[in-house]
């Protein structure tokens, strides 16, 4: 044998290339065998939440880390009824292939109180109207829908809903959730409303084409929408009317949806009814959506649908349509380096991205930031990339405090925001992300009360050192911002040298909200502030309303105070 392994030791000296040819085919050989065992058996996930068994329900199937990276041997098992959809997609012309068959309806009175009891307490955000019948082919609630068939809960459907601007959210079938502006069906009695929500056997979610329906009361009236199209209001006809909705159409079967419809195709963002007419164009200085006028005076019902609203010759119904106005969506970098470097200082969570985005459009031109977040450069914000120094955009983000850094600036926009809101805001971006939110662990744990602890005293400090070490500051307050944008906005850009247009300024209240929005309805059920927290709180606010009243402005909303 050492014979053998000898003359093979010196063959292979000989012709170096034949084994290393050997070693290649060995290892493809071994390689091949790896693989076809990875793909034989069934992937599992250690530690994972879920078994296979647990997809094997009407909902949308689970897939592991393993799984997704094995493509094959999940689409092997996907059932033969055909293509599982997920959970944020509804097809509005199927229906789950079960949901004729008899189910057991047995105890489904205590069912009902239980989603009574679950009702009164979702009362500060919806109001539970009642139970309503509902057609597949002629939906009752006709605007987004989805489903879950393992998540679904009356507070996720309502938060989807009002975060859109709807009137109405309806759960159906214990998983089905369908958001609208207007109820379009009879009512129907309380006990045919008996399934459970799948992810909340407490509450009632409709029955088999039965809704269990919610007004969503905070839902905004600024966002009330109508299919696809946000709601703007009634508002009373310009003089050069021609001029200012250039597009029109003689509609004798005049409805919301022909109008958006019709305005949509010809590009237009706005959708004026007016009577039998329907009207497009842009918000301009001749049309401006500023002053509007009641409800009441464009309460003429429309030729072809009898429950809703088409305005009249003299007052517009106007509705936005999907089209994006353009006017104010062009950006780049200054094409000269700045003279002046000029701060746009908060505190964290006080609206700086929603500030600069605003700028943005208003300005056309980029904004910066002392530091760099890799995730609103990937959302838009392309200046986020140059050093704060470089001199090519409108202005830089701050959060610093400091007096060396706050000399650093020229000028600033200085925003403030109540701090009761702006420490919840924060807290929700330190451990759930720019649109997302605190785990309730995290408000129930210690983290909450360390949080306030340090960053209470910061807020007041902040806005102390900004009017104290700041060279030209601009005082601007976050409620205002969002109650009057179009003049706070015409403030800011002044200080920032542009001469923006009343054209570009109204396009951007239009494209206002951008990418990082959290819905306004979800929200603790609770006051997270202790006695002791809010006495502290308060405090500083005193402190920084006196600073600011000394430089003679205005001092803090009074909404800051009365808690």
């Amino acid at each position: 044998m050492a014979k053998f392994l000898l003359k093979l030791q010196r063959y292979f000296r000989r012709k170096p290339v034949r084994l290393f040819t050997l070693l290649a085919l060995y290892l493809a050989a071994g390689s091949l065998v790896f693989l076809h065992s990875g793909f034989s058996g069934e992937p599992t996930v250690p530690g994972s939440p879920r078994s296979p068994a647990a997809a094997e329900g009407p909902g949308l199937p689970y897939l592991g880390v393993m799984q997704l990276s094995r493509g094959f041997k999940a689409a092997a098992t996907m059932p033969a009824g055909g293509r599982r959809h997920g959970p944020w997609f509804k097809s509005p012309s199927k229906e789950p292939s079960d949901r004729g068959k008899s189910r057991d309806n047995g105890g489904h009175r205590n069912r009902a109180l239980r989603g009574r009891s679950g009702r009164e307490k979702e009362e500060d955000r919806a109001r539970y109207i009642g139970c309503y019948e509902d057609n597949t082919r002629q939906r009752t609630l006709r605007g987004m829908s989805f489903f879950d068939y393992k998540k679904m809960t009356v507070f996720r459907c309502q938060d989807n809903c009002a975060e859109r601007g709807y009137l109405y959210a309806g759960l159906e079938f214990g998983a089905e959730c369908y958001c609208g502006h207007k109820i379009q069906a009879s009512n129907a009695s309380e006990s045919e409303c008996n399934m459970e929500c799948k992810g909340e056997r407490s509450n009632t979610c409709g029955g088999i084409n039965r809704l269990s329906i919610y007004r969503l009361e905070l839902a905004q009236e600024s966002a009330r929408r109508y299919g696809s199209a946000i709601f703007r209001g009634c508002f009373r006809r310009p003089e050069n009317v021609s001029i200012a909705l250039p597009a029109s159409q003689l509609m004798l079967n005049m409805s919301v949806d022909k109008c958006v419809d019709f305005c949509t195709e010809k590009e237009f963002p706005l959708a004026a009814l007016a009577g039998t007419t329907c009207r497009c164009g842009f918000p301009s200085t001749l049309f401006p959506l500023h002053e509007r006028e009641d409800e009441q005076l464009c309460a003429h019902k429309c030729a072809a649908e009898e429950f809703e609203s088409c305005g009249s010759a003299e007052f517009l119904l106007v509705y936005q349509t999907q089209v994006q106005d353009n006017r104010c969506m062009d950006r780049r970098f200054l094409p000269s380096r700045a003279k002046q470097l000029v701060a746009l200082a908060s505190f964290p969570g006080a609206g700086n991205t929603w500030a600069r985005h605003l700028i943005e459009l208003a300005t056309g031109f980029y904004t910066g930031s002392y530091y760099f977040d890799g995730s609103l450069y990937n959302k838009g914000f392309k200046g986020e990339r140059d050093h704060w120094r470089s001199g090519r955009t409108i202005c830089i983000k701050t959060h610093e405090s400091g007096q060396k850094e706050i000399e650093s600036f020229d000028s600033a926009i200085l925003l403030i925001r109540n701090p009761y809101k702006a420490l919840m805001a924060e807290f929700n971006r330190k451990y759930g992300g720019h649109i997302g939110f605190a785990a309730h662990a995290h408000w129930k744990g210690k983290e909450w009360p360390e949080f306030v602890a340090n960053y209470a005293p910061w807020w007041a400090t902040h806005t102390l050192d900004w009017l104290r070490y700041g060279k030209k500051v601009l005082v601007v307050h976050f409620e205002d911002l969002k109650r009057d944008l179009f003049v706070q906005l015409q403030r800011m850009v002044a200080l920032l040298g542009v001469a923006a247009c009343e054209d570009r300024l109204l396009c951007v209240e239009g494209q206002k909200d951008g990418n990082f929005k959290r819905s306004g309805l979800r929200k603790l059920e609770y006051d997270p502030y202790t006695s002791e927290m809010r006495k502290t709180i308060s405090g500083y606010i005193r402190t920084v309303d006196a600073a600011l009243k000394l430089r003679n402005l205005s001092g803090v909303p009074e909404d800051y105070l009365p808690r």
